[in-house]
């Protein structure tokens, strides 16, 4: 037996509700689509992107499905846009191309006036995203616990740096003075790994390091910094007024720097000419000169380079080599021959986009291919205390050239 319930004043049949509901969320769904496509207008109209297409709108879909189903707890929306650049730019394959966040951007700039914190020693990634040390500044962490340049750095303080950009492992490489920070290093030339504890020291890049060698002046040149060209001319200057004869260029361990020191440094030993090309992939060519007119011009010349020698380090031996102006002596280079555009971000971060590459004067391609000196040294992984065959060469070299000079003005 049925029992019939009273419907309370102002309540709704079941029928009625139902259409009620239906109607409020059609209304829902119909304000819900209003808002997207006027945010969507809105994000159409203050950003200028030719990428801001259906194909981009892929990204946000993704973005705001992160945003309501991650269990987790989402990091800050400041890294994840970082990361989301990153991996824009580690998509192009090219270890030159990456994004610099703000607190390692201000470590570069730091590098570039010529002070920081760290392990002493110049990095990069080759082909196979391997962290490499190009060379270890004599004196530091990094040279006293014995590591090498083309030594790899897989880990730091127990985190794999695969698939990390440069920036990123030197953020981790870095880091208050005092502190230590514990490296996994992988040797190729011995096939082995090992780990080493090291202590971070402020780093205080030297640029110029000069004296006199009997009759030779020798100079090593550390780093292409903004102050490169000018400490070097001085040096030079001085070498000349305490009666050198003939010239040592040491780049030797030298992982480059500004490209305008490195016309600067040419421009020293070199009369006027043509110090390197520079080629977009347009084909558009800038050629950088030097002009007559230097003190170290008529000086004969030898320069030293090896596996550390990169990317300024070659446009210079490059330049002398090619003007017939100095013979290259020691090992191949690096092989670093392509140019970024560093572009400053609005919170100070940074990109870098390789956009050119370098040719020497006489066409010789710089990029993976590095130079090969005309007088090869061969140095033994473990040389005795105190040698250097590759210097004592290139002092050897030096004196012939003086030599040949003397015969000459003779004849």
């Amino acid at each position: 037996m049925g029992m019939d319930i009273p419907r309370p004043v102002g309540t709704l049949s079941p029928g009625t509700a139902r259409r009620a509901d239906l109607a409020r969320v059609v209304l829902l769904l119909t304000m819900t689509a209003a808002i997207a496509f006027m945010a969507g207008m809105l994000f159409e109209q203050t950003t200028d992107s030719p990428h801001n297409d259906e194909d981009f709108a892929l990204f946000w879909q993704t973005w705001d499905i992160l945003e309501r189903e991650f269990y987790y707890g989402l990091p800050p929306k400041e890294q994840l846009i970082q990361h989301a650049i990153q991996g824009l730019l580690r998509a192009t394959g090219d270890p030159y191309t990456f994004y610099v966040p703000p607190a390692q951007a201000e470590f570069d700039r730091q590098q570039t006036a010529g002070a920081f914190g760290g392990i002493g020693a110049d990095v990069t990634l080759n082909a196979d995203g391997n962290l490499v040390i190009i060379s270890p500044y004599s004196g530091y962490p990094a040279a006293e616990a014995g590591l090498k340049p083309q030594d790899q750095i897989r880990e730091v303080d127990g985190r794999s740096l695969q698939g990390m950009s440069v920036s990123e492992a030197v953020a981790l490489l870095r880091g208050e003075v005092g502190t230590d920070v514990t490296i996994t290093v992988y040797r190729p030339s011995e096939n082995r790994q090992f780990t080493v504890t090291l202590t971070r020291v402020r780093v205080e890049l030297p640029t110029v390091d000069a004296r006199m060698i009997d009759d030779i002046g020798y100079a090593r040149l550390f780093s292409f910094n903004s102050t490169a060209t000018t400490q070097l001319e001085d040096a030079v200057q001085r070498l000349i007024g305490e009666g050198a004869r003939a010239l040592v260029l040491d780049l030797r361990d030298n992982p480059g720097g500004l490209l305008d020191q490195a016309i600067g440094v040419s421009d020293l030993f070199l009369g006027e000419g043509v110090v390197v090309k520079q080629r977009s992939r347009s084909g558009r060519e800038t050629v950088y000169r030097s002009e007559a007119g230097d003190p170290g011009e008529s000086l004969p010349m030898v320069v030293l380079v090896n596996g550390g020698s990169a990317s300024a380090s070659e446009v210079v031996a490059g330049a002398l080599r090619d003007h017939g102006r100095a013979v290259l002596v020691g090992e191949r280079t690096y092989g670093k021959g392509s140019v970024q555009h560093v572009h400053t971000l609005a919170d100070d971060s940074q990109v870098h986009v390789t956009f050119a590459l370098w040719f020497t004067p006489a066409e010789t391609p710089i990029q993976d291919e590095g130079l090969t000196p005309e007088i090869v040294v061969e140095v033994p992984d473990e040389p005795e205390p105190g040698e250097d065959p590759i210097l004592e060469r290139g002092l050897a070299v030096a004196r012939d050239l003086l030599g040949t000079a003397s015969a000459g003005e003779n004849e």
